[in-house]
């Protein structure tokens, strides 16, 4: 039988035992692993394996030993409670064998588990499951996690549900990260805030997230917009060694300068304006943000924006020979100086 998207995820949490098996299929390795561990743990427990109920199964060693898969299936454990024997990457190399293992499956046996990249319509695992009358066949695509998977997530992590600001960006994050850097970041998170009592706060996630050159090209767009000239070298030369470019600099400006220009434009305000932005911007990032475009107001972006887009055209044009870091640079301590001009 085949699980639904919206169906599969309260299986996953909840699987029922008395089935004969389950197929997990998707082209996200990561996001297939994580749906596997949930039903095994759920199924065996947490001492499932050092109880030597879980039986893990690789498919090139089932290739070459059919009769591995049958055998864990009958085997009969010391320990008493439900066993599970797990396929781990197979395909329709391994279809026969999956079929003639699962043929004469009895309630008492071990319920089996399988693992497989993207598998077409046409494939012979998938359709075996599928039409199965007591075993399930679930595919897991590269959709953001849910709300209730995320809820879920924190929970796991012993994070109390957090205010609707810092649930938004928590989500946020879930869809930037894939998702064992988000499950990993949200473990990170429940260990800083061990003891603390206090509130989730959006100041905690981002000491919890992944850094990267993005943090670099945040801290120069924030110096530019904050109108320090003299930051800028030091920030450009760690940006130079991280192998940013100049073209990806350039956009990175422009894209800043373009939310900082739609928020002062509009009716409401720089306030109201930020929050109609998409992507959305949170937290401490987003009281900045606001602040920037309250100072510079809309005539000094536009300006700002004329010269950058002046520096990109100019990055991009065939007779083009300066040194493509250092035009940047120069537009950006001209736009550094500008905010400066009240």
């Amino acid at each position: 039988m085949k699980l639904s998207p919206r169906e599969a995820p309260g299986y996953f949490a909840k699987p029922d035992a008395a089935r004969t098996g389950l197929l997990i299929y998707g082209a996200d390795a990561m996001r297939v692993a994580l749906k596997r561990q949930q039903v095994i743990a759920a199924l065996v427990g947490a001492s499932g394996e050092e109880e030597m109920r879980l039986t893990r199964i690789s498919a090139s060693d089932l290739r070459k030993d059919p009769a591995l898969l049958p055998d864990a299936i009958k085997a009969i454990g010391f320990f008493p409670g439900p066993r599970v024997a797990f396929v781990e990457d197979a395909g329709d190399a391994v279809a026969d064998i999956v079929t003639a293992s699962l043929s004469d499956w009895q309630p008492g046996d071990a319920q089996v588990v399988v693992t497989a990249g993207q598998l077409k319509a046409t494939s012979k695992l998938r359709k075996f499951f599928e039409t199965h009358t007591n075993a399930f066949s679930a595919g897991i695509y590269d959709d953001p996690p849910t709300r209730d998977e995320i809820e879920k997530t924190l929970r796991d992590t012993g994070i109390a549900q957090p205010s609707p600001d810092v649930m938004a960006q928590v989500t946020a994050l879930a869809r930037e990260l894939d998702p064992g850097d988000f499950r990993q970041t949200m473990e990170k998170l429940g260990l800083y805030k061990r003891g603390d009592t206090s509130p989730l706060t959006g100041d905690d996630v981002l000491a919890c997230a992944p850094t990267s050159t993005e943090a670099e090209l945040d801290d120069m767009l924030n110096i530019v917009a904050d109108a320090r000239p003299g930051d800028i070298g030091p920030v450009m030369r760690r940006l130079q060694s991280q192998g940013v470019t100049a073209v990806s600099l350039c956009i990175g400006a422009m894209r800043h300068f373009r939310t900082l220009h739609a928020a002062a434009s509009d009716p409401g305000g720089a306030s109201a304006g930020i929050s109609r932005v998409r992507p959305p911007v949170f937290g401490p990032r987003r009281d900045k943000m606001v602040r920037q475009a309250q100072n510079w107001g809309v005539t000094k972006l536009e300006t700002a924006l004329t010269v950058l887009t002046d520096t990109d055209l100019q990055l991009r044009s065939a007779g083009q020979n300066a040194p493509a870091l250092a035009l940047v640079e120069r537009a950006l301590i001209r736009l550094a100086m500008l905010g400066q001009q009240r």
